[in-house]
């Protein structure tokens, strides 16, 4: 008879114990869903960029698209960044990391033109 009390108060030791335990742990949860990254589209389509100028935030990445049945660049005027010759739905993406403003052109065809606004 005392072995079985002795075995019960050790049982409720140990339970009390993990209560007290568990009672003190932080509650921790994970948060798996990341905000969806910014992307914005650019058309090359009949020698021109649709929309030719864009306002868009920090961290966006923009694709452009050739939808054109020729060749075409997309290169920035100061360097920042600069396509292969994408052919038709070939397409080039750049990511937008800080602001200012960021105008570009096509190499082949420099007449064809367009601005970013970044902010």
């Amino acid at each position: 008879m005392m072995r079985r009390r002795l075995c019960i108060a050790g049982l409720a030791a140990v339970m009390i114990a993990m209560v007290l335990l568990l009672a003190g742990s932080p509650s921790i949860t994970a948060n798996t869903q990341q905000p969806a990254a910014a992307t914005a589209e650019v058309r090359i389509d009949n020698f021109s960029f649709g929309p030719g100028t864009l306002t868009v935030a920090a961290g966006t990445t923009v694709t452009w698209t050739n939808r054109d049945d020729i060749p075409h660049t997309v290169v920035s005027t100061d360097g920042v960044f600069k396509s292969k010759v994408l052919d038709t739905d070939e397409k080039f993406s750049y990511t937008f990391t800080k602001p200012g403003t960021f105008p570009y052109f096509c190499s082949i065809h420099p007449k064809m033109t367009g601005n970013f606004a970044v902010q």
